[in-house]
């Protein structure tokens, strides 16, 4: 059974940086595709980037391009989310989801896995 759990949110200063962690167990993940989400207070969840397992290729929401960048690491089989430059519009719930059929998707409705968030605070 896949496994994913976040960790590493908090609170940070606008103009600061976060690192989240996605600790993924149950299976060998190649081929799929890893993804972060978010969900802001009133919000509807939204795509921050995503990274096929096998190969490392990314892809990032137009919101988060430039400042946020995921990576892999499959010895640990953790799949990470670097922030930089946060701002408090980033300020939002960050979710771990996996695709086991490799879509290379923004849209939630491709993701058979989920984590159970991990809370990131932007003060301003």
């Amino acid at each position: 059974q896949v496994q994913l759990v976040e960790s590493g949110g908090g609170l940070v200063q606008a103009g600061g940086s976060l690192r989240l962690s996605c600790a993924a167990s149950g299976r060998t993940f190649s081929g799929y595709t890893m993804a972060w989400f978010r969900q802001a207070p009133g919000k509807e969840r939204e795509f921050v980037g995503y990274i096929a397992w096998s190969v490392g290729i990314t892809g990032y929401s137009d919101s988060v391009k430039g400042r946020f960048t995921i990576c892999r690491d499959k010895a640990r089989n953790t799949v990470n989310l670097q922030m930089n430059s946060l701002q408090p519009e980033d300020t939002a719930v960050y979710y771990c989801a996996a695709d086991r059929h490799g879509s290379w998707s923004s849209s939630m409705e491709r993701y058979d896995y989920w984590g159970q968030g991990t809370q990131v605070t932007v003060s301003s």
